[in-house]
Parts: C-alpha cells; structure tokens; sequence
C-alpha cells in the first residue's frame, strides 16, 4: 500500500437541505486536497453492476455524479489523480475505462478492453442526498 493511499482519509455525511419544492436526490464527491481528481462510481442499474466516470473534481470542489433517486443504499467510488495513482482505499473489483465510459458488469475487465480497480463502499444509509468528502495529504 503506497503511503499516498494510506493517507487517504474519507469522510461521508448525509447533506440535508430543506428546499422549497420536491428533493432532488442526489449524490456528490467533494475533493477537499490540493490535487484534481479522477473520479468513478458504480451503482447497480435494473439488476446489474455497472461502473461509470469520468468526473474531473478540482482542489476544494464538489461534483454531482448521480443527479437522480439513488436506486439502492450502496455507492461504489474510485477516485485517482492526474497521475493515475489511486487516492481511495477500496476493495470492491470493478472496471475502469481509460476516457468516458459507461461498462455493465465486473467480469474480465481486460478482456473486454478495460482495466480493473478497487472501488470504495460508501453505505448513504438510504438517504435522499449523499455527500463524499475526498482527502489525500
């Protein structure tokens, strides 16, 4: 384990907002580091695992990469910086693309053309909105 990855520190809370009108739901990654990062996510859709990124979070920013109902309470993150190098401690097998992607199911990533990676469980307790704070100093 690099000494990058074991300074990787997460912190999630639920992000209640009281909105006039209907919740929207909503799940989010905040990049509280000094670096850009590289982030993917993986939910299961109509019954199956399926993995998408790319979202480009900068230093002290926020993205909103599921911008609908979250489906089910787990959420699945792999995040890594501008040099490839993973910043989330995960032990989840999924694949990663190399640009854009959007890939159902987990199984024999290289021999599909993609590459593996270890995703993080984030358990969002079944919460409308879900915030993921990111941080590797």
């Amino acid at each position: 384990m690099s000494a990058r990855l074991a300074r990787a520190q997460f912190l999630a809370l639920p992000m209640v907002l009281f909105l006039q009108g209907p919740a929207r739901a909503e799940f989010s990654v905040c990049n509280q580091s000094l670096d850009v990062l590289n982030v993917a996510i993986g939910y299961e859709e109509d019954g199956e695992f399926q993995t998408e990124g790319w979202w480009s979070v900068g230093a002290n920013r926020c993205a909103e990469v599921i911008r609908k109902p979250l489906a089910s309470r787990y959420v699945y993150v792999y995040a890594e910086d501008v040099f490839g190098q993973p910043v989330t401690a995960g032990s989840i097998p999924s694949c990663i693309g190399t640009r854009r992607f959007l890939i159902r199911g987990t199984k024999q990533c290289w021999l599909r053309g993609y590459k593996q990676a270890d995703f993080l469980e984030v358990d969002t307790r079944e919460q409308e909105r879900w915030t993921l704070f990111l941080r590797n100093d």
